[in-house]
């Protein structure tokens, strides 16, 4: 049974403590003993293992990062040392005698192929996903039946924190793909016995056939990438659709703020819901797991609640690596501390979360887990734009979904970087691409762009251009592509 309940209303004391046993035991126990990765990398350090017995005493240990991850030319498989592997001889040197001599009694007692069975269901991969590929090439990260328990058990969690009851039926559609997102979905469901229905996206059904689904199952929650949900919502809207029964709508594989869950349950008014919460997610295949926010107003965000006995969050100063207090920005840290199968510790996500950890209850549900602030940015969204001859500027890209998505006459958009007449010595230019609701006068919607531009980044597009709604979703492909082509970079790879 999932201790959720009780691991929900504990005290930061309990929690920190409940941690840091679990970090000492997964460390002792399976990190080093079985992972190739950290072994050496512990070597290398001359850490002990058995040094590693508290939160704190994570500092000694060095980062992992997506780049430990890319595969040279001499080892295409580098993904596999990070695998848990464990040998009868590493079993025997590392495992306590209490376990070990657990074992040998089960073998006795229900025969050696009863526990070659169990530990294969422990630490042999059964089940895959992969990165998206935005940075590299897609990794593999393998799930044993352990993590699949894991999965499922995130999933419920989720289901449970959206309040979401076994009765209400659920309509997912993000990609039928080998991502996270798809799958957490998937088993959360099957954990909590509520019926869902997968459509695969706009790539296996097309919004029309994403329509049907929805007119047809009559669901209480939608799931899904939020600009496709969006797209699906406003198109269902333009065909007047009645889409009373939808009372919860779940966003998650990119940045979500207040002002694209305002725009969300507009259209949902405007089909007859009366009373919809709109939440985040936030998840990495790293972590082969994903968290939520919990229902609240449209204008609020709770922050995405954590599981405290699966994993320990830091948040660290980008540039130095320093570990910082409650509440303070910084880039998000993950350590797994009950994982088989692909597993990391002190994996820096590349993550940008404005406002850290709160380890204060959640003033929304009274959950005392710890909770991440649900702004974040990846730190690979910050570019440096060279604007003039003289010197660039770093811009984060997120601020421009901030504006773009937050502003009412704006319907679609996609955002361009690219070279003056295409020369690579030239200067950077950004071309920003409007398709606009109708009526919306189009010089109101440039010179509120430039503005809100100029205040968030300091810089202005260069052009703005306003395009037909067709030619719009094209562009994005937003009914082809496993990610949405909102901000594209044209520019020459340095």
């Amino acid at each position: 049974m999932d201790p959720w309940r009780n691991i929900a209303r504990l005290s930061q004391k309990e929690i920190r403590d409940l941690q840091n046993k679990k970090l000492a035991s997964f460390v002792r126990n399976y990190l080093y003993p079985f992972s190739p990765y950290y072994r050496k990398l512990f070597d290398q350090h001359n850490i002990d293992p058995k040094s590693i017995r508290t939160a704190d005493d994570l500092k000694r240990v060095p980062f992992t990062s997506k780049r430990d991850f890319i595969a040279p030319d001499e080892n295409p498989e580098k993904f596999r040392d990070f695998i848990l592997q464990p040998t009868k001889e590493t079993i025997r040197k590392y495992w306590p005698l209490a376990k070990t001599a657990g074992m040998a009694f089960v073998g006795a007692a229900r025969g050696k192929e009863y526990l070659q069975d169990q530990l294969a269901r422990e630490f042999r991969p059964s089940f895959m996903t992969f990165t998206t590929g935005t940075t590299d090439k897609p990794i593999p990260h393998v799930y044993s039946e352990h993590d699949m328990g894991n999965l499922r058990t995130s999933g419920s969690r989720m289901l449970h924190l959206f309040d979401i009851a076994g009765s209400d039926r659920i309509v997912n559609m993000f990609p039928y793909a080998p991502h996270l997102a798809f799958w957490q979905v998937v088993f959360g469901g099957l954990d909590s016995s509520v019926l869902i229905m997968s459509t695969g996206g706009g790539r296996t059904l097309g919004t029309d056939g994403n329509i049907a689904a929805l007119l047809k199952v009559n669901p209480a929650v939608l799931v899904g990438v939020p600009c496709y949900i969006y797209h699906v919502l406003r198109e269902a809207r333009k065909g007047n659709c009645r889409m009373e029964f939808l009372k919860k709508v779940v966003l998650g594989a990119s940045k979500v703020n207040e002002g694209f869950k305002a725009k969300v349950a507009e259209l949902l008014y405007g089909m007859g819901t009366t009373d919809v919460s709109v939440m985040g997610t936030y998840g990495f295949t790293e972590a082969r797991t994903a968290w939520g926010e919990c229902p609240t107003g449209i204008n609020v965000s709770s922050g995405y609640h954590l599981y405290p006995d699966k994993e320990i969050f830091e948040v660290i100063d980008p540039e130095t690596g320093e570990v910082k207090p409650e509440g303070q920005d910084g880039e998000l840290v993950y350590s797994s501390i009950d994982a088989r199968g692909s597993v990391v510790l002190r994996y820096r996500t590349g993550d940008f979360v404005k406002g850290g950890i709160t380890y204060q209850p959640c003033p929304h549900c009274g959950r005392s887990v710890p909770r991440i602030a649900s702004d974040i940015t990846r730190l690979s969204d910050v570019k440096d734009l060279q604007l003039s001859k003289i010197k660039g500027s770093l811009v984060n890209l997120n601020n421009f979904m901030s504006i773009l998505s937050d502003m009412a006459p704006v319907d679609e958009w996609q955002v361009e970087l690219r070279k003056k007449d295409n020369d690579p010595f030239e200067v950077d230019e950004v071309v920003v691409y409007i398709s606009k609701r109708a009526g919306a006068d189009e010089a109101q919607i440039k010179e509120e762009i430039r503005k809100k531009m100029l205040l968030m980044t300091e810089i202005t597009p260069n052009e703005v251009h306003f395009i037909g709604f067709n030619e719009m979703i094209s562009r994005l492909q937003l009914e082809t592509a496993n990610k949405t082509r909102r901000i594209v970079d044209l520019r020459p790879k340095s």
